[in-house]
């Protein structure tokens, strides 16, 4: 989400301090939804107070590699099609609404259940299901959109 492996550190540690202060305070069953919860909030607010370009972007996709098929390494057509390919899908995903692309990150390629992702980022799971099903029709239309331009 930061982008960066030392301010991901620093928020590491703020989480770990809380967790370290609240450990009386919630709920262990629901343990990984509080932590998913605070990670989310302190990394919003770490790149709130940055104020820089990843207060736009806040969300890494460089996960979606591992999802994209027919990258085949003894091949290097298909290999530099599958890496041109992932980086339409990155570029396709990091320009999605904020809303979108959280729901869809945390989806998708974090593999969260609609129940967490509405825990996690506090809105009803109808609201999630919303989102989710407009980052992919957005994602769908740009795709093809580039495609298209492709082929002409």
């Amino acid at each position: 989400m930061l982008k960066n492996r030392m301010d991901a550190d620093d928020v590491t540690q703020e989480v770990l301090i809380r967790i370290w202060k609240n450990i009386g305070q919630f709920n262990i069953l629901a343990a990984k939804t509080w932590i998913m919860k605070t990670t989310h909030n302190l990394c919003i607010d770490y790149l709130r107070k940055r104020n820089s370009d990843y207060s736009k972007n806040p969300f890494s996709v460089e996960d979606v590699s591992e999802f994209i098929e027919n990258k085949d390494e003894q091949n290097p057509m298909l290999k530099v099609e599958g890496e041109i390919t992932e980086l339409k899908i990155k570029e396709s995903i990091k320009i999605l609404p904020e809303s979108l692309k959280s729901v869809f990150v945390l989806y998708e390629l974090q593999n969260m259940k609609y129940k967490e992702i509405s825990k996690t980022l506090d809105m009803p799971i109808n609201t999630v299901k919303v989102y989710l099903l407009r980052a992919r029709k957005q994602l769908q239309n740009k795709l093809t959109e580039i495609k298209l331009q492709e082929a002409i």
